[in-house]
C-alpha cells in the first residue's frame, strides 16, 4: 500500500468546547436548590422528594402553573414528577460547601447558604422567573402534601 495514500486516510479529532444547558450546570442547580429552600421551604427544610418535585416543576412553564394552582388549592393533583441526577449532584456539591446541611427528614439550608443565596438575589435579573414562581407559592407547598403522593407510590 502506497504510504502517501494511507496518510491521506488518517482522521483527526480537534477537541472543541461544548456547551453544558444551563439546567445541568451544578452551580446553576444549588443556586434553584438554595431558592427554593429560602424562600419556599418551613424553616429552609425540605425532603428530598420536595426538592425534586420544585426542580421537576422548574423545568417547564406548564409544570410551573400547575404548581402554583396546587399551592392555591392546598392540593397536588400530580400522581409523579421526576427525579433529576443533576439535583443529585448539585446537592451533594452543595453539602461539601456547607451551603446546606442534611437533617433526619432531607436537607436543610445552612447559615453559609443564606449569605449565598441572598447574595445572589440582590441582582434583580438573576432568576427572575424563579423568584417569581416561588414568591406566588410562597410556603404554601408542605410536607405533608407531597407525602400524600408519596404514599401512593409505596401502594402502586
Amino acid at each position: 500500500m502506497d504510504d502517501g495514500l494511507a496518510e491521506k486516510r488518517r482522521l483527526r479529532f480537534v477537541r472543541r468546547p461544548s456547551p453544558v444547558l444551563a439546567e445541568h450546570r451544578p452551580l446553576y442547580k444549588i443556586a434553584q436548590l438554595l431558592m427554593v429552600l429560602h424562600m419556599s421551604s418551613r424553616a429552609g427544610k425540605s425532603t428530598l422528594a420536595r426538592l425534586h418535585l420544585f426542580n421537576w416543576a422548574l423545568k417547564r412553564t406548564d409544570r410551573v402553573k400547575k404548581l402554583v394552582e396546587a399551592s392555591q388549592q392546598k392540593s397536588l393533583p400530580m400522581t409523579a414528577w421526576g427525579f433529576d441526577p443533576a439535583l443529585a449532584i448539585a446537592i451533594q456539591f452543595a453539602l461539601a460547601e456547607e451551603l446546606i446541611h442534611a437533617t433526619s427528614t432531607g436537607y436543610q439550608i445552612a447559615d453559609k447558604g443564606i449569605v449565598f443565596i441572598s447574595e445572589a438575589l440582590k441582582d434583580g435579573e438573576i432568576f427572575a422567573e424563579v423568584r417569581v414562581f416561588l414568591n406566588q407559592i410562597g410556603k404554601s407547598i408542605t410536607e405533608l402534601m407531597v407525602d400524600n403522593v408519596a404514599r401512593g407510590w409505596e401502594t402502586a
